[in-house]
């Protein structure tokens, strides 16, 4: 083999060894970016009302998702949580910054899903910076104390709670976690209510790319529940279902409640 040939099988060697290793890091990139993706839609950090009293001052600034039981509604932007299951918890206070209403839940039974920052609780701070009038008489044995200031604000019953009685959250917002039990189609699944507490599965359907979901595993949902009529969800979301899933789910759904869910992601919440 002359100098020539020998340079040629060099480079040819090179040149594949380059290609296969660009292709291997553009896999390697892929799944990297997808997995990034996924974590970007996960609350930052998932705590109890215990944690947020007796860590303060670590969490302070930090954002933070707790779900937690409703205590007491004081005002239009403002209310109490806590976590009764630990004695002695005392409730923390949560300012509704989202801009929005939220409707505070009827059965004290429904859990609450806060995400926001955590603040020590100044009521005249809190006036200025989010241009809310608050009563000062009403929060002085919070004045100090540890605040999540809410961006993001969910009732957050459990599947069966809504199948069960679905009247008092359709049109709400709701973050629900369960088991993927039966997917239906590239943007529909239940989740798994368990039986032995009654209701039926709740359906979900999500009108975006959404990071795929396996059977049996646990997520957290946040959407609107409305009524599953097939001509309206098609109208108003563009959906693309074939005749015979369309079919199934009309015989199955209809006019049952439907979570039309904005976002999909892995459930830290133990159920």
């Amino acid at each position: 083999m002359n100098r020539l040939n020998r340079n040629n099988s060099l480079i040819q060697k090179l040149w594949k060894t380059n290609a296969a290793a660009l292709a291997l890091s553009t896999v390697v990139l892929g799944a990297c970016t997808n997995n990034l993706e996924r974590e970007s839609a996960v609350p930052e950090n998932n705590v109890t009302t215990e944690e947020v009293t007796d860590n303060t001052n670590q969490l302070l600034g930090k954002t933070v998702t707790i779900r937690s039981k409703p205590i007491e509604k004081l005002s239009a932007s403002t209310f109490t949580i806590s976590d009764k299951q630990f004695f002695g918890t005392e409730p923390i206070l949560v300012v509704n910054a989202t801009g929005k209403p939220f409707t505070f839940p009827a059965d004290p039974n429904t859990l609450i899903q806060a995400t926001g920052q955590v603040s020590k609780f100044v009521v005249a701070d809190i006036e200025r910076e989010y241009n809310l009038d608050l009563d000062p008489n009403l929060y002085t044995e919070y004045e100090n104390k540890p605040a999540i200031i809410a961006q993001s604000l969910a009732q957050a019953p459990k599947p069966g709670e809504i199948t069960t009685d679905p009247q008092q959250y359709y049109g709400k917002r709701l973050a629900v976690t369960g088991e993927v039990e039966n997917i239906t189609g590239v943007n529909s699944f239940t989740l798994d209510e368990d039986k032995l507490l009654g209701g039926q599965d709740l359906l979900v359907l999500h009108t975006k790319p959404q990071p795929k979901v396996n059977e049996n595993e646990k997520v957290a949902v946040t959407g609107v529940l409305r009524q599953f009529v097939v001509a309206d969800l098609e109208r108003e979301y563009n959906l693309t279902w074939d005749l015979d899933l369309k079919r199934k789910l009309e015989a199955e759904y209809s006019n049952k409640p439907v979570l039309v869910a904005d976002e999909v992601y892995p459930s830290a919440i133990p159920q």
